[in-house]
């Protein structure tokens, strides 16, 4: 006897909401019980899924978890009314605009002990799954550095946040994920060229709980579309590009030297390359497919509320960093101090 579907019900239909309306309709154990949006579904992205106007309406059918998948202002709000619901919820990313916002979904869903998650979509990438599992077996010795860039062309779907908190907290939640640390302090730097109210790009250095130096270059500004991670350490350089889930591995050759001046420095050099052939999954598939098994309580594999409040507070820190001038330093927690 076949276990019944997880009923699931989907809130938002922009641009990432017609992409989980079409993960959801084909995903195994699924059934995706209707829609929300206000604006209903003119594209016919719900795959046939009714589209209801309110989330009380979704609630009221019965269902054990949603996407949340709405502007970010509204995150805490419907988070909100899906946990006093007792309904699990996978919030896009960032889990809510505010700090104080994401205490609140953290608080709301732990106090009643729901499976909820946050969509940090980075977390599901081939090259970084690949890159965090073997950072985990010790490939790379000790990590010294991680450097990102992300950076292209305007998204005219955004126009709630800037691009610190729409594109810079992919950069702050895989950097902690991969290493499995914590940031302790950041310092940044924005420019607002676009003419509207939000920063259009971020420069930002900080430091890691174990002292790994990080280093952030974002912008919409650009049009070259690149996505770029570097894990720096003692036997080498991973590069992850994850526009095309490559990872590329630069080892760090063993050359001895006769010249006594330089035997004290054990310096670097160009060794062999490797690019990973890894099984190239989407992204978005592998999310649903952890966060349904996090339901089912067979994993829990999936970025965590808390997890996406650290990276909410994070990126508060950037942003205070930029208009003060100021480092401003973090506890491991993630809480600006």
């Amino acid at each position: 006897m076949t276990a019944a579907a997880l009923r699931a019900g989907l809130i938002g239909l922009g641009s990432m909401g017609r992409h989980h309306a079409r993960v959801l309709a084909g995903l195994d154990g699924i059934d995706l019980v209707a829609v929300v949006d206000p604006m209903g579904d003119k594209n016919g992205w719900a795959q046939g899924a009714p589209v209801l106007s309110t989330v009380d309406e979704l609630i009221a059918l019965g269902i054990d978890y949603a996407v949340v998948a709405c502007p970010t202002a509204l995150h805490e709000e419907v988070g909100l009314k899906l946990a006093e619901a007792g309904v699990g919820a996978l919030i896009e990313k960032p889990v809510a605009d505010t700090v104080e916002g994401a205490r609140r979904l953290v608080e709301a869903f732990e106090s009643r002990g729901l499976v909820a998650g946050v969509g940090h979509i980075e977390r599901c990438n081939p090259a970084l799954r690949s890159l965090r599992t073997r950072l985990e077996a010790g490939e790379l010795g000790d990590v010294f550095q991680v450097v990102t860039r992300r950076q292209g062309p305007f998204p005219h779907r955004i126009a709630d946040v800037g691009v610190v908190k729409d594109l810079a907290t992919h950069d702050i939640d895989l950097t902690a994920w991969v290493t499995g640390q914590q940031y302790t302090s950041i310092a940044a730097h924005t420019v607002s060229k676009s003419g509207r109210p939000h920063e259009d790009m971020v420069s930002a250095v900080g430091k890691l709980s174990d002292g790994t130096m990080v280093s952030h270059l974002v912008n919409w500004l650009s049009p070259l579309k690149e996505r770029f991670t570097s894990v720096t350490g003692e036997r080498g350089c991973f590069i992850a590009d994850t526009l095309t889930a490559d990872l590329t591995f630069y080892s760090n050759a063993a050359v001895a030297t006769e010249w006594e001046a330089l035997q004290a420095f054990r310096g670097v050099s160009e060794g062999d390359m490797i690019r990973y052939a890894i099984p190239k999954r989407e992204p978005l598939l592998v999310e649903h497919e952890l966060f349904r098994d996090a339901v089912l309580g067979k994993s829990q594999d999936i970025c965590t509320l808390r997890q996406g409040l650290r990276t909410v507070e994070v990126a508060a820190a950037v942003i205070d960093s930029a208009k003060s001038g100021a480092t401003v330093q973090l506890n491991p927690e993630g809480v600006a101090s």
